[in-house]
């Protein structure tokens, strides 16, 4: 099953054409010509603005150069004003961006001691692909509902009914899901289970497609997320969520309340849930 990748083998050259169309003449400091037939850049003004010729800067867009240097693709993000996320996005695509490693799997010692560092917060680790490689009690019962039926809480976004009843701001939270996953795939080499994650959801659902087809980009390091859980009713939690550097691919995902809410007792609530149905899972027959 060949893997859907923003419906192009030609990815760097269709993410630049889409950055191109998005961004206005006067935003890049030109003049809005009347008659403009063009609504974003023309190739030759983001080849003026990058320093690079409108040839090579076209060869880019159709494909027919796939190796430009850190220098030239740094001069043409600035030049289409992207963002740090759409950036390293670009960088990906380009074959710039760092390797992951084939064992993506592993937890360092480091990582689960940085876990124990957050005693009333969730968290959790996920691999390139967002399934959860390890979770400490609270953020294992508050990501229970997306879990009984999904090893991704990403794909549970889209194919899980629950989730729009799990998610009050289902839309927010979705967008910034396949923005990340955009990310995710243009890992170098490609992981296999983040292509297979992509052309699942594309197949199955009509919103993650339109969402993929937008070729917007925005990372998860920081998201707010309004959740109502069947245990304990609803939280307003923020989720930051960190690159482990040391296994790029692996991310670490925390989730927390604000001191003294509602929520802050409910997530304390949730540990407590957390830890007694793992206590339940390892205890040995009589």
């Amino acid at each position: 099953m060949v893997a859907v990748r923003g419906g192009s083998s030609n990815d760097l050259g269709a993410f630049l054409r889409a950055q191109r169309a998005s961004i206005a003449p006067q935003d890049a400091g030109l003049p809005a010509a009347p008659g403009r037939r063009v609504a974003g850049l023309r190739r030759e003004e983001v080849a003026v603005l990058s320093g690079v010729s409108a040839d090579y800067y076209t060869r880019l867009e159709q494909g027919r150069e796939r190796s430009p240097s850190a220098p030239v693709l740094d001069s043409i993000c600035e030049a289409l004003r992207m963002s740090a996320d759409a950036r390293d996005h670009a960088f990906r695509l380009a074959r710039l961006a760092p390797r992951v490693g084939r064992d993506n799997e592993m937890i360092s010692p480091e990582l689960l001691q940085t876990m124990d560092a957050f005693p009333h917060a969730a968290a959790y680790v996920t691999n390139a692909a967002f399934r959860v490689l390890t979770a400490n009690p609270i953020a294992t019962a508050l990501i229970a509902p997306l879990q009984r039926r999904n090893t991704s809480v990403l794909a549970a976004i889209f194919v899980d009914p629950i989730a729009r009843e799990y998610y009050v701001n289902w839309d927010e939270v979705a967008r910034a899901a396949v923005s990340a996953l955009r990310l995710a795939q243009s890992f170098v080499p490609a992981v296999p289970e983040v292509d297979e994650l992509v052309t699942r959801l594309y197949q199955r659902s009509d919103a993650f497609r339109g969402m993929w087809d937008d070729q917007r980009v925005a990372g998860l390091s920081a998201t707010r997320k309004t959740i109502r859980h069947p245990d304990v009713g609803t939280l307003e939690l923020s989720f930051q969520t960190f690159d482990v550097n040391s296994s790029p691919g692996q991310q670490l995902t925390v989730a927390t309340a604000a001191t003294g809410s509602a929520s802050a007792d409910a997530l304390a609530l949730l540990g407590t849930l957390g830890a007694t149905r793992r206590q339940e899972h390892v205890q040995p027959d009589r």
